[in-house]
Parts: C-alpha cells; sequence; structure tokens
C-alpha cells in the first residue's frame, strides 16, 4: 500500500500504514487505561473510602480545636484556684465547694419531692 500524510498539516515524510496502525494501536491502550482510571474513580468502593478520609480529617481536624480550646479552659479556670507557685488558694476554692454541694442537695431534694 502506498504511504499516506500524516495529517492535511503535517508537511514530512509520509507515513506508512503500519505505522499508522501502530499510532491507532497506542492511542487505543492510552484510553484504554484512561477509562479504567475513570471507573476506578466512580466506582462506589473508591468513593466511599474518599468520602470516609475526607470526614475522619474533618473530624479530627475539629476535635484537635476542641481540644485546644478545652485545654485553654481548664488552664484558665486552674488559675483562678491556684497561686503562681501552683498551690491551692483556699480562700477562691471554698466558697465554688460550698456552692457545688448546695446545688447537689438542691437536685437531691428536687428528686425526692418527685418521687414522693
Amino acid at each position: 500500500m502506498a504511504p499516506v500524510a500524516a495529517s492535511s498539516k503535517d508537511t514530512s515524510a509520509p507515513r506508512t500504514t503500519a505505522q499508522i496502525e501502530a499510532d491507532i494501536a497506542g492511542t487505543r491502550d492510552r484510553l484504554a487505561a484512561t477509562l479504567d482510571e475513570l471507573a476506578m474513580r466512580v466506582h462506589p468502593a473508591t468513593v466511599a473510602a474518599q468520602t470516609k478520609a475526607k470526614l475522619r480529617a474533618t473530624v479530627e481536624q475539629k476535635a484537635g480545636k476542641a481540644y485546644v480550646a478545652a485545654s485553654g479552659a481548664v488552664e484558665q479556670v486552674k488559675s483562678k484556684f491556684v497561686d503562681e507557685d501552683g498551690r491551692p488558694r483556699p480562700e477562691r476554692i471554698a466558697p465554688v465547694a460550698l456552692v457545688g454541694i448546695g446545688v447537689v442537695l438542691l437536685f437531691a431534694s428536687a428528686r425526692k419531692r418527685r418521687k414522693g
């Protein structure tokens, strides 16, 4: 068979039928690989795994931020009840303890009234 030009724009040496068939085979292989990759990307298991990974990362990030905020709040409250040397400050602990005991007694009496 006679050589065929590569394209209407290409003015280089004409290509043989074997070269064109080899190009078509290479293009077919690349297309098959692309289709396989697309099929894998949209497969339900792949989508589910990606969604799970994104969700886990989001939860871990939120949990980390919450931990930092809680640690800061605990340190702030702790600083109200200890001095610079880390010793307890009884003048601040006693009133809070008494309020806590009062709240517990209030709930206990309210619960007793509901049952009785």
